[in-house]
Formats: C-alpha cells, structure tokens, sequence
C-alpha cells in the first residue's frame, strides 16, 4: 500500500461467464431433448401415404391439436405407444397400423 495513491480493486467475471454458460447449455439440451412418443405432421403425412385415413391428430389421439405435456391417447394411439415399447423401438412407426386389430373388423 502507498500512502496516497489509491487502491486497485479487480474484479474477476469468471463467474457471470459461467453462468452464462450454463444457462446457454441448458437452453441448448432442452431444445434437443424430444418426447420419443408425441406425434409429428410427418407421422400424420407417412399414414395418410400408407393409405390410412388420418385427416388429424384425432385418428391417434384424444384432443384435435395435443399439447406437449397434456397428451392423451384414443384406442389406436395406446395401441401404437404399446407397440413401441413391445419392440423396444425409439419412435412409433406409423406402418404398425397395417396390424391394428380394430381396424380389421
């Protein structure tokens, strides 16, 4: 200390970058983290290709435009996440419909 001359004081931002940091990361993860089960517009376009009749979400599920965490499913849609977990498969394969026993009768 010099009498006289004032103090330098640092100060480190270290710790504001690594907040940062972290909360950049999450944002990221988060916006790569997908429900393996939910339904896109392109499960809806395959059907439609596979020549099922799914004018909506309604032909798999219980609401006309699901929310992400307020999913409920019809009869076919329960079969369908079964089947996945049946085979042990990361996503649903709409082609799994050619075996949906309801629609056989």
């Amino acid at each position: 200390m010099n009498p006289g001359k004032p103090e330098e004081v640092v100060v480190s931002n270290s710790g504001s970058r690594l907040g940062l940091a972290a909360v950049l990361l999450a944002g990221i993860g988060g916006m790569l983290v997908v429900s393996p089960s939910s339904a896109t517009m392109n499960m809806q376009k395959k059907a439609k290709e596979l020549g099922f009749p799914s004018e909506n979400c309604l032909y798999c599920h219980g609401e006309k435009m699901p929310k992400k965490d307020a999913v409920t499913y019809n009869d076919r849609g329960k079969w369908l996440v079964d089947q996945k977990n049946a085979r042990k498969a990361k996503d649903v394969d709409v082609a799994w419909l050619k075996d949906y026993p309801a629609d056989k009768k």
